[in-house]
């Protein structure tokens, strides 16, 4: 039996405002690195024994906040990176709600293709993809996979067997943990958007 603990990365200070997607150097709000000290904490005593993590800053820098509390490494993956915005990438979520694409995408993400990027059924298969690589390789261990919302989103739609246009039914919240277990039966969610209390 792998346990997956799918952390999505600590806020960062442009969040909300922009979509950020693949930019590099864009690293952790000091929130973010609060939330990510958390789930550090949170995960403290479930006998992790690997850490994989996207390799953008983000998400390395949340790993690294979490191999250093369990003592462990990081290895990265770059199939766990961001969704590619292609050329929405930088805009703010204004500019991009005013390009007529965007509502075939909010609304149709099974069908749709950002303009120059990813289609969810491409993040979807790298995704789940790498989850059965890590089972290989850990198939009685407990592992926490750092990447982002909509690459934990598309996992976790996976492990429910839930359509893709409904997307927007699941939250993941920055650094929150939710839990995944696969084994000889197959696949159960056991919980979803874990997180630190909120003041």
């Amino acid at each position: 039996m792998t346990i997956f603990y799918l952390l999505r990365h600590g806020e960062h200070a442009l969040q909300g405002r922009i979509a950020a997607g693949r930019t590099p150097g864009i690293g952790l709000s000091e929130r973010g690195r609060g939330e990510a000290a958390w789930a550090a904490e949170r995960l403290a005593s479930a006998n992790i024994a690997a850490i994989y993590a996207s390799p953008l800053e983000r998400a390395q820098e949340t790993a690294g906040i979490i191999g250093r509390h369990l003592d462990l490494p990081v290895t990265v993956r770059d199939d766990l990176s961001e969704l590619d915005f292609g050329e929405w990438t930088g805009l703010t979520f204004d500019e991009i709600r005013k390009d007529a694409r965007w509502q075939v995408w909010a609304a149709h993400r099974s069908v749709a293709c950002i303009p120059g990027g990813e289609t969810m059924r491409e993040v979807q298969r790298r995704v789940v993809e790498a989850m059965m690589e890590m089972r290989e390789t850990h198939p009685d261990d407990s592992i926490v996979m750092v990447s982002h919302g909509d690459v934990l989103r598309a996992a976790l739609m996976f492990a429910l067997a839930m359509p893709i246009d409904f997307y927007g039914r699941i939250e993941v919240a920055t650094a929150s943990v939710s839990t995944v277990r696969i084994d000889a039966h197959g696949i159960r969610v056991i919980a979803i958007n874990e997180r630190i209390p909120v003041a």
